[in-house]
């Protein structure tokens, strides 16, 4: 399966905040998953395995390091069995990083929202307003996130360029 999202990422100082805010606008809350995603090494994109008790998935995707709204290209496979597929992953391309999160997940529509604890690194907020169908434009997806930034009052100067595991990797570096 594959679509096109536009997202931000931000620095969130007060999770629970904006976990009050969604919930005044009626966001559908789908739990609290601990996901332990491992990045492997590969020459385009980003390639990497999420193990979670709701969302499993490989996944890969490829987009431009901005702090504004990016339009993302996500390819998502749902295997049955993750730990073979990592065992066999990691010995053909090797683990590039590995990211220990706490993730709440949240949908108003098909708008995505999660607020995560980071381990080593603190708490942000992402929004992902998705086109699984190809109906929606990139317009109207950069609306989405704009309007969503403004409701939960994140700042352009909160936001991030890089993935999680890009900021990891500075820690390391």
């Amino acid at each position: 399966m594959s679509w096109k999202n536009v997202e931000i990422k931000a620095k969130c100082a007060d999770i629970k905040v904006l976990e009050k805010i969604l919930l005044e606008h009626q966001a559908d809350y789908k739990g609290l998953d601990h996901q332990i995603d491992t990045y492997f090494n590969v020459a385009k994109g980003r390639l990497k395995l999420r193990e979670g008790n709701i969302e499993n998935a490989l996944i890969h995707y490829d987009r431009g390091n901005q702090a504004q709204p990016k339009l993302s290209s996500v390819t998502y496979y749902q295997p049955n069995e993750s730990a073979d597929l990592k065992a066999t992953l990691a010995a053909a391309l090797g683990v590039k990083v590995v990211v220990d999160k706490k993730r709440q997940i949240f949908f108003i529509g098909h708008v995505k929202f999660h607020l995560d604890r980071v381990e080593g690194l603190g708490t942000f907020a992402e929004i992902e307003a998705i086109d699984t169908d190809g109906n929606l434009d990139q317009a109207t997806l950069q609306k989405q996130c704009y309007d969503y930034m403004a409701i939960l009052n994140i700042k352009e100067a909160d936001l991030l360029a890089v993935s999680y595991s890009d900021l990891l990797l500075d820690l390391v570096l």
